[in-house]
């Protein structure tokens, strides 16, 4: 009994790892694949020191012969390298990271950072890993739940400070906007790694709910974001912000808004109230984010979530019967030579949002933005990677703080990023 519960142990096991490898494709295979995908490649450290001690107890009971126990060994073998070589994968993201800031801000944006990136900031974080679903920060301090709308529950938001007595002034200001598929979510479950990161480091930290499909259809979303960055630029500087410099980032939906929200600011359309407010912010940072709700791009992935999820359950009409809301909607249709600087970040693993959507956008971005682009593809990496600390999640908050530190300092500072296009090639695109 006991051989049989081992090889069916590793059978299992050798699926999930199969399947974080190389995750199925298409619609109906790409929800189930994420879910199992993130998991056991986030967690691939701990998984790998499980399957050791499986094996290793399964031996020393004397459990070696008989075809199910070889069977057995065998799967374990074969897992054990599969989580060996997501490891390798996930610690090589530091480098992938690194190297797409310089090919965007160049090799001499460490000389905007507060100190020069050394050996230990691009470590491997394995303390982190004892405890992954551990976000408590003596850093820290979070004041909770204060209106920004009368949505209720849905109009409010977290604000993360440094937790020091010291009083903070003029501090740059970063909005989180949590994903989850316009559907489902809450400002307390995702952004957590960064924010802390961030506010330890004297940033004022915004998480914000925001009203949800089916209840409230499209456009309450992005409505709720304008709403709540009106509010932080009315109300941040009691609290040690600057209201005059704000980035912004999210994940997946909350990609979606970050980078829609950047691109449209004092939009009308999506400020009903409040038109004249100003929702403007000076960067960006959407993590697998979705930028084609329109299906502009001719993209299966972008077409098939168009009309088999958006129609029905986000915007609550279908493309063919208002195709100019969805394509307001889509962040690829709205770059202008105004757009703010961006920090585009998704996984080439991606079976929710196909990585070939931030590639496009990020082009876009390069063609047509007078500001910096900076894209990051990680390899073997699943979508929502980042919402617990993992040796993959731990690398890119660290990057994105070198980004957002590089930011505020040349913003106050009044220098300028290029944009990573050659002049030429921005006199042959005008």
């Amino acid at each position: 009994m006991g051989q049989v519960s081992f090889l069916r142990r590793q059978t299992v096991l050798a699926a999930l790892v199969a399947n974080a490898v190389r995750p199925p494709r298409g619609r109906r295979a790409g929800l189930p694949a994420f879910f199992a995908g993130m998991l056991v490649s986030e967690t691939a450290p701990q998984v790998l020191a499980l399957t050791a001690l499986d094996v290793a107890t399964h031996v020393t009971r004397g459990r070696r012969a008989g075809v199910r126990a070889k069977a057995g060994l065998a799967l374990a073998g074969a897992s054990a390298l599969g989580l060996a070589r997501m490891v390798q994968q996930s610690r090589k993201v530091a480098d992938e990271l690194e190297e797409a800031l310089v090919e965007g801000l160049g090799v001499d944006y460490v000389e905007q950072l507060d100190q020069v990136p050394d050996p230990a900031d691009l470590a491997t974080p394995w303390r982190r890993l004892a405890r992954p679903f551990d976000f408590a920060d003596e850093g820290v301090r979070v004041i909770r739940n204060v209106a920004y709308s009368d949505a209720g529950r849905r109009g409010a938001l977290d604000i993360y400070l440094p937790a020091g007595e010291d009083a903070i002034k003029d501090a740059p200001v970063l909005l989180q906007v949590h994903g989850g598929a316009w559907t489902v979510g809450d400002k307390e479950h995702q952004g957590r790694p960064l924010m802390n990161q961030m506010a330890a480091k004297g940033w004022v930290c915004v998480a914000i709910n925001y009203r949800l499909s089916p209840r409230d259809p499209w456009p309450a979303h992005i409505v709720d974001v304008k709403r709540a960055i009106a509010w932080i630029k009315a109300n941040i500087a009691e609290l040690g912000g600057d209201p005059d410099y704000l980035a912004i980032t999210g994940g997946s939906a909350g990609g979606h808004l970050t980078a829609l929200a950047a691109l449209t600011p004092g939009d009308p359309e999506f400020q009903p109230g409040f038109e004249d407010a100003d929702t403007s912010v000076q960067a960006a940072v959407p993590f697998y984010g979705i930028y084609d709700f329109a299906g502009s791009t001719g993209l299966t992935n972008a077409i098939g979530m168009r009309d088999a999820f958006l129609g029905p359950r986000v915007m609550q009409t279908t493309w063919q019967d208002a195709p100019d809301v969805y394509e307001a909607a889509s962040p690829i249709l709205r770059i202008t030579a105004d757009a703010p600087d961006f920090f585009v970040i998704h996984g080439e693993l991606d079976t929710l949002v196909a990585v070939d959507q931030a590639r496009l956008f990020a082009a876009e971005l390069r063609r047509t933005s007078k500001k910096s682009v900076v894209l990051a593809e990680l390899p073997g990496t699943q979508h929502a990677f980042d919402v617990f600390h993992s040796i993959r999640s731990g690398h890119t908050v660290r990057a994105v703080d070198r980004y957002l530190t590089w930011h505020w300092n040349t913003w106050r500072h009044g220098l300028e990023a290029d944009s990573g296009v050659e002049p030429e090639e921005m006199s042959d695109a005008g």
